[in-house]
């Protein structure tokens, strides 16, 4: 660490060792539940390694934007947001069925996996989804016990449990937006999949996290304000991005299938959009395709060339800039007090938007 601040990969260690320890001392409290639990804990240890855990930064460094100093206390109240992160990814593997995540089986699989190889009565399938779904509760129970025992000031955690509140509504209200736009996918439009994009990804991504580290460093409404208008459209590009890699991008550095998305159907902007711009023919191929679970390579790759013949992975990719150009004006006009602080968050515009991963 510098004077200035620790650099991205100091930072991700130290949020790393501060989950690591947590999570040690409540597998010391369940593990007197059963030995039962020992498995459970396991297949948290793997999933919370290997993120690339931005959230966390934004919450970092929004609390160093408002001149807060750097302390373990704001490192631990951004390891929340990883766990917080962490709960709402083995629920949303579970309601997509996928199979990896950050290139491991998914919770539900491993579970589904224990169940099988231990030769227990009853359905491993459903065995997996019921023990995710309770491990992902008791990770989003513990993402809020990490927070409240941060160690900063009583009145600034009770302030920063708001936004933290705030941040839970809004995504578990996104996923839901995303199921139903998935179930009335007739209906599909691009202003319904902005809007699941923006409650689901952009303000729980960016957004929130910047606003809670301001919030924790007791800065005042101009900047929180301030971080809506920086928050927003970044965190939009960050997730029209993601919605690119999921369909184009390497697996090996995605950690998922490559396809995942079109199988499951999602109804993206990157897909809304194709279908508005296709003719007769790219429609019928889009909605007769989208949402194959058996969906195989030969299968994907024409889906992908209907997404580039139509035009929308080049109007993602204005619209990416727009938001982009949008995020940057809004941090140039940001009443930040550490500069460092906003540089830093100037890279994480280019880390958001450019990345491969």
């Amino acid at each position: 660490m510098t004077a200035a601040g620790p650099g991205p990969a100091e930072l991700r260690e130290r949020v790393q060792a501060r989950l690591s320890d947590f999570l040690a001392g409540r597998a010391a409290v369940i593990g007197e539940l059963g030995p039962e639990l020992a498995r459970p804990m396991a297949v948290l240890a793997d999933l919370t390694t290997g993120g690339k855990l931005l959230r966390p930064a934004f919450c970092y460094w929004g609390y160093r934007a408002a001149g807060a100093p750097d302390g373990d206390e704001i490192v631990a109240a951004a390891a929340a947001l990883e766990l917080l992160h962490v709960s709402a990814l083995v629920h949303d593997d579970v309601m997509d069925g996928s199979d990896r995540r950050r290139g491991r089986p998914s919770a539900h699989r491993q579970f589904a996996e224990l169940h099988r190889d231990a030769g227990w009565s009853g359905d491993a399938e459903n065995f997996g989804h019921s023990a995710a779904i309770l491990l992902g509760d008791l990770i989003l129970g513990w993402s809020d016990e990490l927070l409240r025992g941060c160690g900063l000031a009583p009145d600034r955690v009770a302030a920063g449990i708001g936004v933290f509140e705030a941040m839970r509504t809004e995504v578990i209200g996104g996923q839901y937006l995303d199921l139903v736009a998935q179930a009335v996918a007739d209906d599909a439009s691009v202003a319904r999949a902005m809007r699941v994009l923006r409650f689901k990804t952009a303000k729980y991504s960016v957004e929130r996290p910047l606003q809670l580290g301001a919030t924790l460093a007791g800065a005042g409404p101009d900047l929180v304000a301030a971080f809506s208008a920086f928050g927003i459209p970044l965190g939009e590009a960050f997730q029209l991005r993601d919605d690119l890699l999921g369909v184009f991008g390497d697996p090996e550095r995605t950690g998922k299938p490559a396809g995942d998305d079109l199988r499951e159907g999602k109804r993206t902007v990157l897909v809304t959009t194709a279908l508005a711009a296709g003719d007769a023919a790219d429609r019928a191929t889009l909605q007769g395709m989208l949402g194959d679970p058996t969906l195989d390579a030969s299968g994907v790759a024409r889906l992908r060339d209907v997404l580039v013949r139509t035009g929308a992975v080049d109007e993602v990719e204005k619209l990416i800039a727009a938001l982009t150009a949008e995020a940057e004006d809004a941090l140039a006009d940001a009443p930040i007090v550490d500069p460092t602080a906003r540089q830093v968050l100037a890279d994480l515009i280019v880390a958001a938007t450019q990345r491969h991963e």
